[in-house]
């Protein structure tokens, strides 16, 4: 992180509790349950990651500064480059009105920063992001700091030592995630989570490895069902 977009130093920090989003405990109110299924948005993956990772950069009424600074955003445009930094973007009237950016490494997503220019555009991108990360395998998506947004949709806040357990797991996956915690829809890549599995099962169909149920037509009921599912 750095202490504010023009600052050219970059520190790492390891805080005592972090937030961890259960891959089959996030919620869906009412709401965004409509906003979902209606397909509100258009969602996309990995199709503007420059434009999301600088839009979060961006400075806000609410927040006037941010610590995402040049040298950060350059590093996780070449990490995407290289297939390893993901994007998810919002879209309205073809234009990008919210998204998130993550780094992925083994059965492990670390979200890092996310917008939000129209009403639930950051929860409908977090929503695909849990359903492409349960679909594809992945153990554990590590949202950093509890905020009171994640908290109402799943978050749970866990000591450093707790944490170390879990990302171990997901990096090495010699050890399974505690109950509660793990993906329990489709395998992923033997050696770490499959992104792109969501991809191939939207194209697909409904019937696609039985994890969308027959009947759902769109994208956004399917990703509903997703959400939704456990075994």
């Amino acid at each position: 992180m750095s202490d504010a977009r023009d600052d050219p130093d970059t520190f790492w920090i390891e805080p005592e509790f972090r937030a961890v989003m259960p891959l089959d405990g996030f919620r869906v109110s009412k709401s965004l349950a409509k906003t979902i299924r209606q397909d509100r948005f258009v969602v996309t993956a990995d199709t503007a990651f420059a434009q999301v990772i600088a839009t979060c950069a961006e400075s806000q009424a609410d927040r006037r500064d941010t610590w995402i600074n040049p040298d950060i955003e350059e590093a996780f445009c070449r990490l995407h480059q290289q297939g390893r930094a993901h994007s998810i973007e919002c879209w309205s009237e073809g234009r990008l009105v919210g998204g998130l950016y993550g780094l992925a490494l083994g059965r492990a997503f670390f979200g890092e920063s996310m917008f939000s220019r129209e009403t639930d555009a950051s929860k409908v991108a977090l929503a695909w992001l849990v359903a492409r990360l349960r679909l594809g395998g992945f153990e554990l998506l590590d949202c950093q700091f509890m905020t009171d947004h994640l908290a109402s949709l799943g978050a749970i806040e866990m000591t450093q030592s707790a944490y170390l357990k879990l990302i171990a797991a997901a990096l090495t996956n010699a050890v399974q995630a505690p109950s509660g915690l793990a993906s329990s829809t489709a395998a992923g890549a033997a050696s770490g989570g499959d992104w792109s599995s969501l991809d191939g099962a939207l194209a697909a169909g409904p019937s696609s490895e039985d994890f969308f149920s027959t009947g759902a037509s769109s994208p956004g009921k399917r990703i509903l069902q997703a959400l939704i599912h456990t075994s």
